[in-house]
């Protein structure tokens, strides 16, 4: 057995060892990422965005090169330190197809070969053959003979020996996946005839024949990829005197619809002259360039071909779902913008009126309360202030700090302090509700604090006696911290001109519980708060939409609310609401085949919620992966400026957002980090909430940890302690 001490250390590095690991909740959304971003650069590899080279090297002198290539055919033997070239025999033409497979272009050059009996050889890349193999397939099971034309395509004179080794085997590993073969036969990329051989490509030459491979160029050229017309083409493509040759052509590269309609006419005037189309090494009488592949190396090449595939088809569902959440930010800006300029027109108007008289009936101030010890004091003293007759609530939900005490020593009149057993929010605000005097009811959180006439215009609606709740204005408190600015920018904008939004459209989601009001009868019609999700406000709300109320937003309610501060806490506040959210949406999804305004509410204001408040910010991070994979890959400029444009969209939108909730724009001056950073927070929370909702798991309530800084501005509550030094301890 092992010595106390060492039991110890063993234990203790343990401890620390599993606290080094990285959360399930961290990890599997950056794990997705990863993904996301590796199919997205494999995908830009193959499609030549990425280790591409497009330099084509103007022509050197030709000193170096042996005469017997420059005088020679257009096919060079340079294996086993041979030097030697080869023609094809008089009437037989080998046609060359480079830069396939072409998915349009390909099958119809296919089509005709098959039809008039003919062969060809096709030098694809490797770029190509890993996106079609079907292609490459089709060419092998029809008698046609494939060589290679590099994977990128590059001028081979500029690249070193490794990267030459690397264009040949990455283009051999396409042909085993797609076909099952390898090929001795090889093209460069902008080749010509064999007298074009210079002192910077025979190098090349020589060293490619040193590999293996027979270099084939061509001595006949279509120039098909001029489009010079058909019939200049089949001129171009006609060998003088009866003489073979190696014909080149393209299948890919661009329209060749003028080479598909030649090669129809091509092929049997030349065949009524006598001539044979054939593959190379059947014109040469050689063996043939094929060679199986079987065992690791064919799974190595079906692994490749898969992953191809896998990334071009997981890429293209990302461009998907980046055009549809561009669409959702556009259209929700424009909507904010149009909708919440209507609501401040209406709202503002001297002439608007709520209804025929001002509401001033008292009100009951519901404060559920939970270790509140912080920031009771300061949200009680506001309430004190109120312009508003007001009793006041504080439902002690079995504190272990003294909360209670604290607010039972102030001895202020009209406050009253129930406690009860640890039941949860929803059952301490029905305990509130069972135990108020008046009819209207206000609900706000213990770590808030109330505006003078924060009560006053939160009730006004309830002039109309269709208005069953009331939204208020929540507004960050504590926003002195860059986390602190991004919540008042979201708060502001986000939160709060969306509400104006909704408001419009008859379909608020959301009673914040920091400053919320609500008709009694309302309530009891409903069956009160309910604890079947964790957003107990969303599905209030929703139940009273449901109902037939009208849920109005009154933006000169303003309450003043003490946001996380810390990416902890933001984190697990978030996590909580955006799987509260989940569960209300799923609880009230029968609304969307109901009637009346149940049906009313399911059909507007469900969509609503799912697409701005769910799959929205959970596509958002794609915005930040195709920037970054535009700014380092390219077309930097035009994704900066593409970026650029987004953000300006929604500077706008703030500043209007921030002008219309009278706020400094001060804070704005960190909108570009809160769209890079912020939105990866975002994306975190609501990939856990989707795999908690899906894999049914349970969340628990999450108790945020509260300083009590947060004051009203102007307001009563003194400056009685600080965020670090002031404090209160809890009272035992």
């Amino acid at each position: 057995m092992a010595p106390p001490d060492r039991r110890g250390r063993v234990a203790a590095a343990a401890r620390a060892g599993s606290r080094r690991r990285l959360p399930m909740r961290l990890l599997l959304p950056v794990l997705v990422l990863v993904a996301m971003m590796a199919m997205l650069m494999l995908r830009g590899y193959v499609h030549s965005e990425i280790l591409a080279d497009h330099r084509i090297r103007p022509e050197a002198s030709s000193d170096h090169v042996p005469e017997k290539i420059l005088d020679g055919g257009p096919v060079i033997d340079s294996r086993s330190g041979r030097t030697t070239s080869l023609r094809v025999p008089d009437h037989r033409l080998v046609l060359t197809f480079d830069d396939g497979p072409d998915p349009t272009w390909t099958p119809k050059v296919l089509d005709v070969l098959k039809k008039h009996h003919a062969h060809a050889v096709f030098f694809v890349t490797g770029t190509m053959a890993s996106r079609y193999p079907d292609l490459v397939q089709r060419m092998v099971d029809e008698g046609h003979e494939v060589g290679l034309h590099t994977f990128n395509h590059p001028d081979l004179s500029y690249q070193s020996k490794s990267r030459i080794d690397w264009e040949l085997s990455q283009n051999q590993l396409a042909l085993a996946g797609a076909a099952g073969i390898r090929t001795s036969l090889f093209r460069p990329p902008y080749s010509s005839f064999a007298d074009a051989m210079d002192d910077k490509s025979w190098p090349v030459t020589e060293y490619i024949g040193s590999r293996g491979y027979l270099t084939v160029v061509n001595d006949t050229d279509s120039e098909d990829w001029k489009k010079p017309g058909v019939d200049t083409i089949i001129r171009n493509a006609t060998p003088k005197g009866g003489k073979g040759a190696i014909v080149l052509m393209h299948d890919s590269g661009g329209d060749r619809h003028q080479t598909v309609q030649a090669l129809d006419r091509f092929l049997p005037q030349l065949q009524s002259q006598g001539y044979e189309f054939e593959n190379l090494t059947d014109a040469l009488g050689a063996p043939s360039a094929h060679t199986p592949v079987t065992g690791l190396d064919l799974w190595k090449g079906r692994t490749w071909t898969f992953l191809v595939q896998a990334s071009d088809g997981i890429t293209d569902v990302l461009v998907v779902g980046l055009a549809v959440i561009g669409g959702l930010v556009i259209s929700r800006f424009v909507l904010m913008l149009l909708l919440s300029a209507l609501h401040a027109r209406k709202v503002r108007h001297r002439d608007f009126r709520w209804g025929p008289s001002p509401v001033t009936e008292p009100v009951s101030v519901l404060v559920p309360a939970y270790n509140e010890a912080k920031c009771i004091e300061n949200t009680v003293r506001s309430l004190m202030a109120s312009e508003h007759p007001i009793e006041v609530i504080v439902i002690d939900d079995g504190s272990s700090d003294g909360t209670a005490r604290i607010v039972e020593a102030m001895g202020l009149p009209n406050v009253r302090v129930i406690r009860q057993l640890n039941a949860g929010k929803p059952a301490a605000l029905n305990r509130g509700v069972a135990n108020a005097r008046y009819d209207l009811i206000v609900m706000m959180d213990g770590d808030t604090v109330f505006e003078p006439a924060t009560v006053r215009e939160l009730v006004q609606p309830f002039a109309d006696p269709k208005v069953g709740a009331v939204a208020g204005n929540a507004k960050v408190g504590n926003r002195s911290s860059l986390i602190g600015a991004w919540q008042h920018i979201e708060y502001v904008m986000g939160f709060n001109l969306d509400r104006r939004m909704y408001d419009v459209l008859r379909c608020m989601p959301t009673i914040p519980g920091a400053v919320g009001a609500f008709r009694r009868s309302a309530l009891e019609r409903v069956g009160g708060m309910s604890d079947d999700t964790l957003a107990e406000d969303t599905d209030i709300t929703m139940a009273i939409h449901r109902d037939g109320w009208k849920v109005v937003y009154a933006e000169k309610a303003r309450a003043w609310t003490e946001a996380p501060e810390s990416v902890q806490q933001l984190w697990s506040q978030r996590y909580r609401w955006s799987y509260g959210t989940m569960q209300a949406i799923w609880k009230h999804r029968k609304a969307v085949v109901e009637r009346g305004p149940s049906g009313r509410f399911g059909r507007v204001g469900l969509p609503f919620v799912s697409l701005f408040m769910v799959l929205a910010p959970l596509l958002a991070p794609l915005i930040d992966v195709f920037l970054l994979y535009g700014v380092v890959f390219g077309p930097t400029q035009k994704t900066i400026v593409a970026w650029l444009g987004v953000l300006a969209v929604q500077v706008v939108c703030a500043a209007y957002a921030f002008r219309l909730d009278r706020e400094p724009m001060v804070h704005l001056l960190s909108l570009p980090l809160q769209q890079i950073f912020y939105r990866q927070i975002m994306y975190v929370v609501l990939l856990q909430s989707w795999i908690t909702a899906l894999t049914g798991g349970r969340l628990r309530w999450q108790k945020l940890r509260r300083t009590g800084v947060v004051e009203a501005p102007g307001g009563p509550v003194p400056h009685q302690r600080t965020g670090d030094g002031g404090d209160r301890r809890p009272v035992a």
